[in-house]
């Protein structure tokens, strides 16, 4: 029922032709007071990106012993399209700023310490459900499409006044923007997207057919040396509509998950690849992503003993198609809130004996808990039919099923994230081979 109304709700949204500047501000670049810009910076955390921290920048360096979390005060929005209509995108509630220091980039530093720079570098709390960037794209059918939002609505408040550094080392230093508890600024340049940011941009073209995606090299590169490649496999919403590239990277954390010993706890390398297949329907998102998987591994450094692949939810059914058909082409996969699985594609995926970790929320509303139990029967009943002796079955299929206190978002459908969360998951996949 609350997809259904998202659904009306974003409809009615498309209709009206709402844009930007619906949500304008006081306070843009050149306005009141001493900011020259504001520039948002981004993190995907279990659910998805948002808006983590927020630059502020002046025009000469910033004393940072006058500052403190209270300097400034930020607002965003309240929207998350998982739960909401389209319409709440403009409603704002403040963030908790956790952190305020100063740096001489427009981006987060790891140990937090100030450094001499223009900018000030507000760090907001990463457990708010507020600064989602995610946001409904096109609905085609009665299924909708999403993308990251290029306008984002946060807002930012100086609350006291922020000091150059004192030219003889002692007291404030001048005034660089007087405090402004009335003006809200909105933001004024590109998002730095962490991680996001990373990832190069590639098409795949085969029969008259492309195919968008993004990849991840190690930072650490070596030539001579090759490494496992991980497949992401994203969720409906998130194949490519013509506006929305990239999103299958922001949307959830398994594409940047792989590059951080955080999620994976694992300092392994690993290369990662996130196709965004158009919706054109099975078998032809199939082949084609076979075909792309086998052009990369031509194309690049990896070990072609461990390419693995991790979905969500619609991801299962390209998944299920590929391994099925080139069950020596993967070496191993991980299934989250999935689709079931055919009895042929059990039996050809089982007489290749390819390694599988299947897990779903037992209240998932979109995909019902029996579509991965089903899975589970069909596969483990191709390994009986085959003769695999139960220990063996036991090492190549795991299960894992998921109730309502496991998720840290109630979206029940997104198995994924318990399962991101659990690094033991991560770390088994990455070990088959």
């Amino acid at each position: 029922m609350r997809l259904r109304r998202a659904l009306i709700a974003v409809a009615a949204a498309l209709a009206i032709g709402m844009s930007g500047t619906a949500y304008a501000a006081a306070g843009d670049r050149g306005g009141a007071g001493g900011i020259a810009g504001i520039t948002p910076i981004t993190t995907v955390y279990t659910y998805g990106q948002k808006v983590s921290a927020v630059a502020v920048e002046y025009p000469a360096t910033v004393n940072p012993r006058t500052l403190d979390t209270s300097t400034f005060a930020v607002s965003d929005t309240t929207y998350n399209f998982r739960f909401n209509p389209i319409e709440d995108l403009p409603k704002l509630a403040e963030r908790t700023v956790t952190h305020t220091y100063t740096n001489d980039a427009p981006t987060v530093r790891a140990d937090r310490r100030s450094v001499p720079g223009r900018y000030v570098i507000v760090e907001l709390d990463p457990d708010e459900n507020l600064g989602w960037t995610v946001v409904l794209s096109k609905c085609p059918t009665f299924l909708c499409h999403v993308k990251v939002n290029d306008d984002l609505p946060t807002r930012v408040v100086q609350r006291k006044d922020v000091h150059a550094q004192p030219g003889n080392g002692k007291g404030k230093g001048p005034v660089l923007a007087k405090a402004a508890p009335s003006t809200a600024h909105r933001v004024t340049e590109k998002a730095v997207n962490l991680l996001v940011d990373d990832f190069r941009y590639g098409s795949y073209l085969s029969g008259g057919m492309v195919l968008p995606y993004h990849y991840h090299l190690p930072k650490n590169y070596q030539p001579g040396r090759t490494y496992p490649l991980m497949v992401v496999l994203p969720g409906h919403g998130m194949g490519w509509d013509g506006d929305n590239l990239g999103v299958q990277i922001a949307a959830d954390i398994p594409a940047t998950a792989w590059l951080q010993s955080s999620w994976t706890g694992s300092t392994e390398d690993v290369i990662v690849l996130a196709p965004q297949n158009q919706r054109v329907g099975l078998p032809a998102e199939g082949d084609l992503l076979i075909r792309l998987v086998e052009q990369f591994v031509k194309d690049h450094p990896v070990d072609t003993g461990r390419v693995y692949a991790t979905t969500v939810s619609y991801g299962s059914r390209l998944l299920w198609e590929a391994f099925a058909k080139r069950p020596d082409l993967f070496t191993a996969g991980l299934v989250t809130g999935g689709f079931q699985i055919s009895a042929a594609q059990a039996t050809a995926i089982a007489a290749g004996e390819v390694p599988l970790w299947i897990t779903h929320g037992v209240n998932d509303h979109l995909l019902n808990i029996s579509l991965a139990r089903n899975t589970h029967a069909a596969l483990r009943a191709a390994y009986e039919a085959q003769g695999t002796s139960p220990e063996r079955t036991a090492e190549l299929l795991r299960y894992t099923e998921y109730g309502d206190e496991a998720f840290s978002l109630p979206d029940h459908h997104a198995a994924y994230g318990p399962t991101y969360e659990d690094s033991s998951i991560l770390r088994w996949l990455l070990a088959q081979r």
